[in-house]
């Protein structure tokens, strides 16, 4: 879960410093193809868009293979209370 914000955040932190980088201000407006640079800043944000989704479910995916493996241990060990906090923790992720 750490590993997916912390990519998030730097995914997000990219998509700001490139709208504020991309978009010309008045004094550049003539330097620049407008029409080219929002092509670029679409597919940067598509490609990071792309890659923020296969993160996510990476992690769904192994979160719920986790609650899985935890349920099958709480149904052999019926009395853990560790067990169980731990299963309620993860299931609390997904």
């Amino acid at each position: 879960i750490q590993e997916l914000l912390r990519v998030m955040r730097t995914i997000d932190d990219r998509i700001v410093h490139e709208l504020n980088t991309t978009i010309p201000t008045a004094s550049f407006v003539g330097k620049v193809d407008p029409g080219q640079t929002c092509k670029e800043l679409y597919e940067s944000l598509m490609d990071a868009h792309t890659s923020r989704e296969r993160i996510i479910k990476n992690c769904i995916s192994q979160t719920s293979a986790a609650v899985k493996t935890l349920k099958e241990e709480r149904e052999k060990a019926d009395e853990d209370v560790a067990l169980l906090k731990q299963l309620r923790k993860e299931q609390t992720k997904v």
